[in-house]
């Protein structure tokens, strides 16, 4: 019997690739999968179940983990404003653990003999997802021909034109990853320090002008309304937001961090509704939480995500960290206002029932209702005394010095 592996499956040229080079070069049964979060339409899904097949596949799985990824991901991404470098949010690298977790799921279902993937071996994804297949799969075979061969994406293309493959090789030129949380563009604008990715690259034309403003509501840090339109999941708020926000072209950046393997790299995104999602999010949290939770949420949530990006997803502390962050949630409820224009938007302000910046305590830099002039002068007293106290000993003990100086120069002329 032919070996049975199982290959990670997105229908575009490195896994096209793969499913060709798998089976008529090493000979083996290829099952692809396709693990859905988020980015992709039922007929696009469609569509990549017809490549797959079309290419020699022995079979093709759809897998839609949008809800699993959002419930085990992304909702901990959003309660910690996780941007990697201030810029990134994580669109890629949160998705991967899905996939990779979901991938694993079935090649053990089906008994696979070994488990692909199109990485290359100059990103991030191959550590992801060979970490995950060796710790729920040990002892499995990773094969990645993409790594293995060192392959750049002109070779691929012309391996695949004389097999006989016909795809859009033009669009190929680009890397694209879709997800709900954001879609990542690739190419040889990337490839350097710089250079901006042309208009035609990015997946959602620009075709919204002037500006509009958008109401979020959420409960408990969760989005449940966009404007009046209220959601039962927030993978429909996110979607829904995606639609009105993504034709102004927001959200659209390059971002440049250090990979996993040492190295730096730079990748395109489109995240619009991810972008306003988390700025909005941290807007409300700044009126409705104390300084310390603000304080100590920002240096944990950091953490998370340059570990989630690392792909340690399965790490513990993890899980630790996600409680921390479901628990600074619970007062973190109302709407936020933000105003699209093309290419930008701007956060108007917030209304919650937890506000601690309402006005009945006073208003910054004007009055205050809660306390007296006096009570100031006494705190700032108490507030400052520790350090007032260092100071004057420091002062006792320099004027001690200096009078045993003096003594010691008179005695000695």
């Amino acid at each position: 019997m032919k070996k049975k592996v199982v290959l990670a499956f997105s229908g575009g040229l490195d896994t096209s690739f793969c499913v060709k080079y798998l089976k008529e070069d090493l000979h083996v049964d290829v099952y692809t999968i396709t693990v859905n979060t988020g980015g992709f339409d039922e007929a696009e899904l469609r569509r990549i179940e017809t490549h797959a097949l079309s290419l020699g596949a022995a079979s093709h799985k759809t897998v839609d983990e949008t809800e699993n990824y959002y419930n085990t991901v992304i909702r901990y991404l959003i309660y910690g404003n996780v941007l990697k470098n201030n810029t990134y949010p994580l669109s890629v690298s949160a998705e991967r653990m899905s996939q990779a977790l979901a991938v694993a799921k079935y090649a053990k279902d089906i008994g696979a003999d070994a488990v692909a993937h199109g990485s290359t071996g100059a990103g991030n994804d191959q550590v992801r997802f060979d970490m995950v297949l060796n710790i729920l799969l040990p002892g499995i075979e990773i094969i990645t021909p993409i790594r293995d061969l060192k392959l750049a994406r002109e070779a691929e293309i012309s391996y695949l034109k004389g097999k006989g493959v016909e795809m859009n090789f033009e669009k190929a030129q680009y890397s694209i990853n879709k997800g709900i949380w954001g879609t990542s563009v690739g190419g040889k604008e990337t490839l350097n320090s710089l250079g901006m990715l042309p208009e035609e690259a990015w997946p959602t034309p620009v075709t919204k002008s002037g500006s509009e403003t958008v109401m979020l509501t959420f409960e408990q840090g969760e989005l449940k309304k966009v404007n009046e339109k209220q959601f039962s999941h927030p993978v429909a708020a996110i979607h829904h937001l995606q639609s009105i926000a993504g034709q102004y072209g927001i959200g659209r950046d390059i971002h440049v961090g250090d990979t996993i393997i040492g190295i730096k790299g730079r990748v395109g995104f489109e995240a619009a509704a991810p972008m306003l999602i988390i700025r909005a999010h941290h807007a409300l949290e700044k009126h409705v939480l104390t300084k310390w939770q603000l304080s100590w949420k920002e240096q944990l949530a950091q953490f998370y995500g340059n570990w989630l990006h690392e792909g340690q997803y399965l790490d513990p502390v993890m899980r630790d960290l996600e409680a921390f962050l479901t628990s600074t949630q619970q007062n973190v409820t109302g709407v936020v206002h933000i105003e699209l224009h093309p290419y930008r938007f701007q956060v108007l302000g917030i209304e919650s029932p937890y506000d601690l910046m309402s006005a009945k305590f006073g208003k910054y830099g004007e009055m205050n209702l809660g306390w007296t002039g006096d009570d100031v002068k006494g705190f700032t007293k108490i507030f400052g005394n520790q350090v007032s106290i260092y100071h004057q000993v420091k002062e006792e003990v320099k004027s001690e010095e200096h009078k045993v100086e003096s003594q010691k120069y008179k005695a000695e002329n």
